[in-house]
């Protein structure tokens, strides 16, 4: 750690992958007195704990478009910050067992379609003859798109950071923000573990902790953390690699490839809100039960090792990003519902241009602080 300032333009809370990448779009908008303060060390904690997938099959256009703008960064990765990420596009197969979750599957490739996301309707035959490891027995319907995949969450966002350190950001690890200091409807900075920063701007970008951070500004974000368990299998050979990500969105499991192993979990309804990271075998012999009734050819495999991370779940399921209208200053990235990893490189994009010009070209309505004392919007339908 170098001797502390005590001045920024910028301060950043939180070092996951948002936070990096918006770091980074404005040191390379010209706006370098920049610091990225992060309570334990970067991509430690949501982003590195992903199981890193990068989609642009969701549901409501406003996700569509930050996953279309997030996979061209991505394809071009190494070009640009000089790291393999590992972008593996084996594709994402959602399946359907249910009418109700077909009938919105194909509401949804209508809208994807509208902006030229690659997507296919397939019956049960057409995933048994592609996926023969699948039992379709119980499956109504899918769709797969070809230019979705996966990537490793902690290299992409430290290619973020390490390019914005050499642009001249600043971070500080290990260094927990304790206070904001607030003027009236304005920002003076924040109080630190280390010391006091007086800057003209905050970033909450601070993940699960978001609804914490906002608190300290006199906000209510309506953002919970909730763990989600993942299990990793010793390698496994009987499945032709590489395995797209697979999700049964109405058991809410999920299955990816990550030669020579596989990735599988699944989310718990039951889950309470909190920060409980702990590893629960008996949820892991209910995610195995799961696994192998949709692939049968799983229970030959063997468990290596389980971890758990916390998404940052809104009510709607999208996240809150802009300036709090009645703070100046104050501008938030959180709420990502288990999608800030694939969408960080285009919400850092999207932030250093409100900061930098005070506007954007991307319509944030559907993502407004205040969308919730309105009526209802149009939630997000693709999570798991």
């Amino acid at each position: 750690m170098g001797a502390w300032r005590k001045t920024a333009g910028v301060v950043v809370i939180g070092g996951g992958i948002v936070g990096a990448s918006t770091a980074y779009n404005l040191a390379k908008r010209g706006i370098k007195d920049v610091v990225i303060m992060e309570k334990d060390l970067l991509a430690q904690g949501s982003t590195g704990l992903s199981v890193g997938g990068i989609r642009q099959q969701f549901s409501h256009p406003a996700n569509i478009l930050l996953s279309r703008e997030s996979v061209r960064v991505f394809e071009h990765f190494q070009d640009e910050f000089g790291v393999d990420i590992g972008f593996c596009r084996a594709g994402y197969l959602f399946l359907a067992q249910h009418e109700e979750t077909w009938q919105e599957f194909l509401t949804s490739v209508k809208t994807q379609r509208q902006f030229n996301v690659p997507v296919e309707a397939l019956d049960p035959d057409e995933i048994r003859q592609r996926w023969p490891y699948l039992n379709c027995d119980d499956i109504i319907g899918g769709t797969f798109g070809p230019e979705d995949g996966y990537a490793d969450p902690y290299l992409a966002a430290m290619g973020f950071a390490d390019a914005a350190r050499k642009l001249g950001v600043r971070v500080e690890e290990v260094t927990r923000v304790t206070a904001i200091r607030l003027s009236g409807d304005r920002v003076l900075g924040v109080e630190t573990t280390r010391g006091p920063i007086s800057a003209p701007v905050v970033v909450n970008a601070a993940g699960p902790w978001a609804a914490e951070v906002g608190a300290m500004a006199g906000l209510d974000l309506p953002v919970s953390p909730c763990r989600r368990q993942a299990f990793m299998t010793q390698p496994f050979d009987r499945l032709p690699h590489p395995v797209p990500m697979i999700i049964d969105q109405d058991a809410l499991f999920y299955l990816r490839g990550a030669a020579p192993n596989l990735i599988l979990g699944m989310s718990d309804p039951d889950e309470p809100s909190g920060f409980n990271l702990n590893v629960d075998r008996e949820f892991m012999e209910r995610v195995v039960e799961v696994a192998v009734h949709r692939a049968p050819i799983l229970e030959k495999a063997r468990m290596l090792k389980g971890w758990a991370g916390l998404y940052e779940i809104t009510p709607d399921d999208n996240p809150i990003i802009g300036e709090v209208p009645f703070l100046k200053g104050f501008f938030c990235a959180v709420g990502f519902s288990g999608h800030g990893f694939q969408h960080g490189p285009a919400v850092g994009r999207i932030v250093s241009e409100l900061i930098s010009r005070g506007r954007t070209d991307f319509d944030l309505s559907p993502f407004s602080f205040d969308r919730f004392q309105k009526t209802p919007g149009r939630r997000e339908r693709r999570v798991v």
